[in-house]
């Protein structure tokens, strides 16, 4: 019984690997894929498809081809900034993923956490170690309780967590943009912003002498990354909410809480979206926002759990390369290639892992042709063994 036990498990752990593998390839493929289109595409326009090339690794490594004399760190800084958020809304659809449900909502749950953040770092004074702390816990709160809704009627009204996410959304952006009007300092100079926040609420830049923003808000979400593989994958609690994604009624016979684990999914997949919006407001902006329209970051990190698996070093990996793309349009801009490139070559990749199960029989086709022919070479000439 236990040697059944053994290899069944073994054999569970085999095929998770391979799939970890199988998803990986399709990423990589999907990049390469994504890559070589808008290399094409670029020559089609009767452009230089060496300058594209120029401005992804200038973007990446600071250096340029045409001047291997000239290095700027503020391209890679910049990297790493438009990487924060992404990262961030990429967890929080990831972790609702993982536990059988949808965040779409992840645009009201920025909103939601950055106007929060942005209260406390206007009204409330704190020590500066402390003051961005908090405004980073009251941003998670705001995000939980805007996350907190979709779930709820999901668990106990089988609502589908899509169609309230989407409405929350534009309830975040109204209600917010209200509330910042209504209790927060206005810029009179402006009057589509609030004050600039206190200093002692800021999250600094990492490098004070540089021109870019990149600040210490990186650090949050590495560690968020790290929270994020430790809850779900050794966790009696990330099991429960993982146990009740795969199969509803066979947790609740198990004794768990399934209304419960379902609420709580979606509140601690809006609260990593509403860190993403404190870390935007204390490092990026430093003020208060009145919206009118949404930044996408929600939108985006739907892409980067999908590209990423929706595993933690998955979504870290995912979330970098689509910051790249990012921070790559200004460069395109500069070789006279339109910032659109970068946006197709997103397009391309979501596109192709998408469409995974179908690359994936493709891969089992090539790899049976591959067998085949090695049995056929290492078969004997005399016939059959």
């Amino acid at each position: 019984m236990k040697s059944k036990l053994k290899v069944t498990r073994s054999k569970r752990v085999k095929d998770n690997s391979e799939n970890k593998h199988s998803h990986l390839t399709i990423s990589l493929i999907a990049v390469a894929v994504g890559l070589l289109f808008a290399f094409l595409l670029t020559i089609a326009t009767g452009r230089n498809p060496f300058d594209l090339l120029t401005a992804l690794v200038r973007s990446m490594t600071g250096f340029n081809l045409q001047n291997p004399d000239s290095f700027n760190i503020m391209y890679v800084l910049n990297w790493f900034l438009n990487a924060v958020p992404i990262i961030m809304t990429g967890l929080s659809v990831a972790f609702a993923y993982r536990t059988g449900l949808f965040n779409i909502g992840g645009e009201g749950q920025i909103i939601a956490g950055s106007t929060a953040a942005a209260a406390v770092a206007l009204l409330v004074e704190l020590p500066p170690i402390i003051h961005p702390i908090a405004c980073i816990l009251a941003a998670a709160a705001a995000g939980a309780l805007w996350g907190f809704l979709p779930g709820f009627l999901k668990a106990y009204r089988g609502i589908n967590e899509v169609v309230i996410c989407i409405m929350m959304n534009y309830c975040g952006m109204y209600a917010c943009s209200w509330f910042t009007k209504v209790f927060l300092p206005i810029d009179p100079n402006t009057n589509d912003r609030t004050i600039a926040i206190m200093e002692s609420a800021e999250l600094k830049q990492v490098f004070s002498n540089s021109t870019s923003q990149f600040n210490w808000g990186f650090i949050v979400a590495l560690i968020a990354v790290v929270l994020f593989w430790f809850v779900i994958e050794k966790t009696t609690f990330g099991y429960s909410l993982r146990a009740t994604g795969f199969n509803k009624e066979a947790a609740r016979f198990a004794g768990m809480k399934v209304e419960r684990n379902i609420t709580l999914s979606m509140m601690i997949a809006g609260a990593l979206s509403g860190i993403a919006g404190a870390l935007l407001i204390l490092g990026i902006y430093r003020y208060g926002r009145i919206f009118t329209f949404f930044d996408n970051y929600g939108f985006d990190g739907i892409s980067v759990a999908l590209v990423g698996g929706s595993t933690g070093i998955g979504v870290l990996l995912a979330g970098m390369l689509f910051g790249l793309f990012k921070a790559a349009s200004g460069n395109l801009q500069l070789f006279n290639i339109p910032k659109e490139i970068s946006e197709l070559i997103q397009a391309i990749i979501i596109y192709l892992v998408a469409i995974q199960y179908a690359i994936v029989l493709l891969l089992d086709k090539f790899n049976a042709r591959k067998r085949k022919k090695k049995e056929i070479e290492e078969k004997p000439e005399g016939g059959n063994v």
